[in-house]
């Protein structure tokens, strides 16, 4: 079997809160929220927990290939913004975490995405920042 060759070179993201991701091929909520950890010009990887997943028998598996190749959209919050995309690969990566690799929207162009990745905080960004503690 041959290694998996990536088309773009990833980024390490502090993680970005998400909400809502939803399938738009099935018109339902699949999580309430979840976290983009890392991102590329082709796509982003989410950790969503086990107990944010809506459906029953999402939060009762420890395989959530049921929901591959689903057309989905979330919101960034932060960001005031939507993303959709197409799930490309899920898996357990355990302690209730699971991890969903989700390809870009092929409507989205290419100077979006590589702007929106510019905008998207490295790993490790809001720890060097100097903020006041509430």
């Amino acid at each position: 079997m041959k290694a998996e060759q990536r088309i773009a070179p990833r980024k390490l993201l502090d993680p970005i809160h998400i909400e809502s991701l939803t399938s738009l091929d099935q018109f339902s909520l699949l999580a309430r929220r979840g976290r983009i950890v890392d991102a590329s010009t082709t796509g982003f990887l989410l950790h969503v927990d086990r107990q944010d997943f809506v459906p029953k028998f999402l939060r009762e598996n420890l395989n959530a290939d049921c929901i591959l190749n689903e057309r989905i959209k979330l919101s960034i919050s932060e960001m005031n913004l939507e993303l959709d995309g197409k799930i490309a690969r899920t898996s357990y990566i355990g302690d209730g975490v699971f991890e969903i690799a989700v390809d870009f929207s092929e409507t989205a162009p290419t100077y979006w995405r590589e702007c929106l990745l510019d905008l998207l905080p490295d790993q490790g960004e809001f720890e060097s920042l100097d903020l006041p503690k509430h």
